[in-house]
């Protein structure tokens, strides 16, 4: 019994020998064959790089705003009694916008100027009885300050009369109308906006270590989306200190504004130019690959493999990025001209893969685009 026991423990030790060897040897040759394992070559663009003279310029964004802009508003209180403007229609300085009610003001008026008949009268008497002896100085000097204070009351009511005529301190566009007939206003209630759309600023910040190179006079082209072609400005002024916020500087350019197609508070690009072209290497925007470690593109060549077999494969080539110009993004440097770089696929690559070029349909690299749907 023991010795068939031992004989059947021996046959079941050398079937688990023998299929653990089997197991062995598969598990060595599929490591094998996953290491020489040579991935499909991805499918990419590329594009030969070029060098181009690029004028220097500094893009920034701004606002615009109006250079004389208010919202007209009652300086005394009162009751509206006539509005004499429409919404959005140009007025000049001056002109009439909104009569408050006067009535009280006209009837003080009526008896101020009587008053100020009595005290001329008066005064008159005196002087008259001055010069003779016969009142006293002190009567005198009385009657010429009742006679000047009679005068100071007609002045005041006269203006405070002028002051319910709203007139429009200058030329420019109404916005839209914010009282009715009939409303009574308090004292420094809003009626219209008011805006001086020609000549119209341009504001933007720039960069502290920019800013030195900013001069005034300088050209700044301007670009609204949806308000027509892009336009040319004149820098007017820089502000005197730099933002403690965002190390920025304030500047402000104007330009003409004809018809009034641009109007404050829209957004808008502006591009200093900055002095003298550079030399860059002017690529689509989709050969770039942005990562929080820096900007690259991936640059195709002839790449050895780990047997020392060659094949087409990409090399990731960190860049320095310069400004955008359309479709096409400035390499400062990193990459010469004459390489072949990725155009597009960036994504799906990594350092040493096999591509493969199939340049039939190539991303857009316009340095002007025209987009249908701008």
């Amino acid at each position: 019994m023991r010795r068939r026991m031992i004989q059947m423990l021996l046959v079941v030790a050398a079937v688990v020998a023998v299929l653990a060897t089997v197991k062995v040897r598969q598990f060595q040759a599929a490591s094998a064959q996953a290491a020489s394992f040579q991935p499909p070559p991805e499918a990419v663009t590329t594009i030969v790089a070029n060098q181009e003279e690029w004028p220097a310029t500094l893009g920034a964004i701004g606002s615009l705003a109006a250079v004389q802009g208010v919202t007209v508003s009652a300086d005394l209180p009162g009751l509206v009694s006539e509005i004499a403007f429409e919404s959005g229609r140009v007025v000049e300085r001056g002109q009439l916008l909104v009569r408050l009610d006067t009535r009280q003001e006209t009837a003080q008026l009526a008896a101020a100027q009587a008053q100020l008949e009595l005290a001329r009268l008066n005064l008159g008497r005196a002087t008259g009885l001055s010069e003779k002896g016969i009142v006293s100085q002190a009567d005198y000097d009385r009657a010429v300050a009742e006679h000047r204070q009679a005068q100071a009351r007609v002045g005041e009511i006269g203006a405070a009369i002028d002051r319910k005529q709203i007139t429009a301190p200058f030329t420019g566009i109404l916005g839209i109308r914010q009282v009715n007939l009939g409303q009574y206003l308090e004292g420094g209630a809003a009626v219209v906006p008011l805006q001086s759309l020609d000549p119209i600023y341009v504001n933007f910040s720039v960069p502290q270590q920019d800013a030195a190179r900013v001069r005034v006079g300088g050209e700044v082209r301007v670009t609204a989306e949806g308000a027509g072609p892009d336009v040319v400005a004149r820098i007017t002024a820089l502000d005197s200190v730099v933002n403690e916020a965002t190390r920025n500087v304030q500047i402000q350019a104007t330009l003409r504004n004809p018809g009034g197609r641009l109007r404050p508070g829209m957004f808008v690009k502006a591009e200093i130019g900055m002095g003298a072209a550079v030399q860059v290497v002017a690529l689509p925007a989709s050969a770039i690959s942005h990562a929080p470690y820096g900007d690259s593109v991936f640059i195709v060549e002839d790449v050895k493999g780990p047997k020392g077999e060659s094949y087409r494969g990409a090399r990731q080539q960190f860049v320095k990025l310069g400004g955008t110009r359309g479709d096409q993004v400035a390499v400062v440097s990193g990459v010469a001209a004459g390489e072949e770089v990725v155009s597009s696929g960036v994504f799906k690559l990594r350092n040493g893969a096999a591509v493969k070029v199939k340049n039939d349909v190539q991303p857009g690299n316009d340095p002007a685009p025209s987009p249908e749907d701008n």
